[in-house]
C-alpha cells in the first residue's frame, strides 16, 4: 500500500503473515511524474513548431520515466538501488555503515570504501533501514 510520507517521497510495504514487514520500498514522490507529464504535454506544441525543437519533448519524458523507476528497496537480504538506467544490489554484509549527509540523504558506506546514496531515502527513514540491517 502506498503512504505518503512528509517531504515528498512516497513509501510502500509489502507485508507477511507477521507484523514485520517482508521489504520496505521508498520511492520518489508521484507528484514528480504528473508534474513531468503536464510539462511534456505542455511542450507538444512547441516541438511542433519545428523538427529541431523535438528534442525538449525528452527531458519531461526522462524526468517522467525516473520518477517511476528510481527508488531503494530494503529487505532482510540487502538493499536494492534503482536509478534511471541501472540497478545495484548491495548486501548488508557488504554495508559497513549507513548514515545522513547534510542534506537529510541517506548513504550506504561499503566495506570497501565505496559510499553509495540511496535514492528517495532521507534521514527520518533511517530506523525503519535499520530494523531489516540489524536482521543481518
Amino acid at each position: 500500500m502506498p503512504a505518503e510520507r512528509p517531504g515528498g517521497a512516497r513509501e510502500s510495504i509489502v507485508r507477511v503473515s507477521t507484523d514485520q514487514p517482508k521489504r520496505i520500498r521508498f520511492r520518489p514522490h508521484g507528484a514528480i511524474a504528473i508534474a513531468a507529464l503536464i510539462a511534456l504535454i505542455g511542450a507538444v506544441p512547441l516541438a511542433s513548431a519545428g523538427w529541431y525543437y523535438l528534442p525538449i519533448l525528452l527531458v519531461p519524458l526522462v524526468i517522467v520515466v525516473w520518477a517511476l523507476r528510481a527508488g531503494t528497496d530494503a529487505g532482510p537480504e540487502g538493499l536494492r538501488v534503482r536509478a534511471l538506467l541501472g540497478e545495484r544490489r548491495i548486501g548488508w554484509s557488504e554495508v559497513s555503515e549507513l548514515g545522513a549527509d547534510r542534506r537529510g540523504r541517506v548513504l550506504a558506506r561499503l566495506t570497501d570504501g565505496q559510499v553509495v546514496p540511496l535514492t528517495s531515502v532521507r534521514d527520518r527513514d533511517m530506523p525503519r533501514l535499520l530494523e531489516f540491517a540489524n536482521t543481518k
